[in-house]
């Protein structure tokens, strides 16, 4: 059978329209076979999300390991920037130079315009939403939905 409701449908024509069983063997066999395509797909559920667990733990190693190394480069770069202070340095295999740029910094506290502000789009706080949802709240347009969330072991 090709999924789930194939199954129930098969095991159907087992019944009359009373919902007696009349080919009792050929039920229990449908049922069966179906309870183990079940077991099945819960175990390829499984599996893909110890793969995505395996494959998340890999992501935060690695993320670790290269932090790691930027603040290394980062840290060598200081120091020898701090060494050379602006004058260049040349061999076979490398060569230091710098180049100019330029950046703005705002002082904590700085009084900037109004028109150099951004304005940001306001985030919905759906913790405290649920909380006041919970404590009998009434809020128009907001409601607290309960969701079966399927859980494989």
């Amino acid at each position: 059978m090709s999924n789930l409701f194939d199954y129930d449908k098969a095991i159907e024509t087992c019944m009359d329209e009373d919902g007696n069983v009349i080919d009792a063997e050929l039920k229990a066999y449908l049922e069966e076979y179906r309870d183990e395509a079940i077991e099945g797909i819960a175990m390829g559920i499984k599996e893909a999300k110890a793969e995505a667990e395996a494959i998340k733990a890999e992501e935060k190693a690695l993320a670790q390991r290269r932090k790691v190394r930027e603040n290394k480069a980062n840290g060598l770069t200081k120091y020898l920037g701090s060494y050379l202070a602006g004058r260049k340095f040349s061999t076979p295999k490398v060569a230091i130079s710098y180049r100019k740029s330029e950046a703005v910094e705002v002082a904590e506290g700085a009084s900037v315009p109004d028109e150099f502000l951004v304005e940001q789009a306001p985030k919905i706080d759906k913790v405290g939403l649920k909380k006041a949802l919970k404590g009998g709240a009434v809020i128009d347009g907001v409601s607290l939905v309960e969701r079966q969330n399927i859980q494989i072991k």
